[in-house]
């Protein structure tokens, strides 16, 4: 038996699609604030829309032969490689807008890969369209203070109290 070993490039500057730990300590300073004149980074749901995109084409020309491979020369799991590519199933339209998305100044991201798994578990793409405007929706900051909901929801916590 022959066995083929490939080097492959994903992507500039040698970085991989691990997402960091989270929920420990680093027992380092506080982030600072962002200064007047930075414009934030890039939000980490766009950057795994691009990364989709990508591996979809990496095993479309064969440069990658399945799923579990690509999955090993981006250091996840074959788990989160399939959460990354079920962006895939998402409507042309939520796919572009999640590439346009503006930067993010704040600790943490509005859209999370997490918030979108049911848009893409939903096979009609006016369905996905529907539950993508009610997130956009509730994704907006407050324009005025009295459009601002009364108490804002802890992260994880599903209803929302509102006037």
């Amino acid at each position: 038996m022959t066995k083929v070993v490939r080097k492959l490039d994903l992507g500039a500057r040698g970085r991989h699609v691990a997402a960091p730990r989270r929920g420990r300590a680093t027992g380092g300073p506080a982030p600072a604030e962002p200064a007047e004149g930075d414009v934030g980074r890039v939000p980490r749901i766009s950057v795994l829309m691009a990364l989709a995109i990508r591996f979809d084409g990496l095993l479309r020309d064969g440069t990658v032969p399945n799923l579990t491979e690509l999955a090993r020369l981006a250091h996840v799991t074959q788990p989160r490689m399939t959460q990354i590519m079920n962006l895939l199933h998402l409507a042309p339209d939520i796919q572009e807008a999640l590439l346009h998305l503006g930067p993010v100044t704040a600790r943490g991201d509005s859209i999370t890969e997490r918030d979108l798994r049911r848009i893409a578990a939903t096979t009609a793409w006016s369905g996905q369209r529907a539950v993508w405007r009610t997130l956009r929706r509730s994704d907006r900051r407050p324009i005025h203070e009295s459009d601002a909901p009364l108490v804002r929801p802890c992260r994880g916590t599903r209803s929302v109290v509102s006037r």
